[in-house]
């Protein structure tokens, strides 16, 4: 009775795994060279210095923005969770040049299911570092607790729990 005692006021918080959208190094938000992520200013998260060119779903959930230079995906996950992916680092300048997406707005998603392809060469012929955030623009409304894990191949990069 013990364990269940302290849940008894309460609902059980509902959690939610957030996985690399990407192959490559997974590295704290902090550590992208652009002040609007590194200072947090879109949200908590990652982002993945990427070693393929195809963008995935994260989670399950619904696709709530593609950006018209198709360099930014947004994703509304299970509790109203908002997941933003943005493609490198100032890339919407390419205007869409080197980006094919595959979803649109108002589609369902499922975790893994290709959101986009880029051209690696293209992007770095353009001076555009590869950076690809993962951040939670939603989290100070929505996350209780967000904790970082070091996903090795195949875990998750976010547990996150909802408030």
């Amino acid at each position: 009775m013990g364990k269940n005692m302290f849940n008894f006021f309460g609902k059980k918080k509902q959690e939610i795994s957030l996985y690399a959208p990407l192959q490559g190094k997974v590295i704290g938000i902090e550590a992208v060279d652009d002040q609007v992520f590194s200072q947090k200013i879109m949200g908590d998260g990652i982002a993945v210095e990427p070693t393929n060119n195809q963008l995935v779903a994260p989670c399950d959930g619904q696709i709530i923005l593609v950006a018209k230079t198709k360099h930014a995906i947004a994703i509304r996950a299970q509790g109203g969770l908002e997941v933003l992916l943005h493609v490198g680092m100032d890339t919407v300048e390419l205007e869409g040049e080197g980006f094919t997406c595959h979803v649109r707005e108002g589609q369902a998603v499922k975790r893994g299911e290709l959101l986009l392809e880029f051209d690696r060469q293209l992007l770095a012929a353009k001076g555009k570092k590869l950076t690809t955030p993962l951040v939670i623009t939603n989290g100070e409304e929505k996350v209780s607790q967000l904790v970082r894990s070091n996903p090795g191949d195949s875990g998750p990069v976010l547990q996150i729990t909802l408030k």
